[in-house]
């Protein structure tokens, strides 16, 4: 069984004899791979009403457990946008009805967010979709695999992240 990228490696290693060309057998699947998924998430999402960034916001508050609530700048660490970015993307969350925002009671110059019912309601189905996406896109791996390709794909994140 061969893909693209058997192709791309073969006329590479063809071209360019002198290069080590082994690095693109995994990394250019991942690419592949990173394309694919996320035009299975934008499916997802797009289902639900919700582009990708959305999708973001509404998933850190929905996981962060009961109250569902956090302030603008840990929504903004923790999706990796700046400040204005998650004031825009909170400006339009909350005009659909998905977010409310209100001053922190002990600090008046945080703003706390918290996922509406209707917001609970959109992220959880959008993450459900995603799901059954990605689990149809899984089977074609044993459960072993997955396992295997999970931690090796962990310790290279891991090391990229360095």
């Amino acid at each position: 069984m061969t893909d693209e990228v058997d192709e791309i490696v073969e006329a590479w290693t063809r071209e360019r004899p002198d290069l080590d060309v082994q690095p693109l057998h995994v990394l250019s699947r991942v690419a592949r791979l990173a394309d694919v998924l996320d035009e299975r998430r934008a499916i997802a999402f797009v289902e639900h009403g919700l582009q990708a960034h959305e999708f973001d916001v509404l998933s850190v508050l929905r996981r962060s457990g009961e109250p569902f609530e956090l302030t603008a700048g840990e929504l903004a660490t923790r999706t990796h946008v700046t400040s204005g970015t998650m004031t825009s993307r909170l400006d339009r969350l909350s005009g659909r009805g998905f977010v409310s925002r209100r001053a922190d009671p002990a600090d008046g110059r945080l703003v706390r967010v918290r996922l509406t019912a209707e917001g609970r309601t959109r992220v959880d189905d959008a993450v459900a979709a995603l799901l059954a996406s990605e689990t149809e896109l899984l089977r074609s791996l044993d459960p072993g695999r997955r396992h295997d390709l999970a931690a090796a794909l962990r310790v290279l994140l891991l090391a990229a992240a360095r």
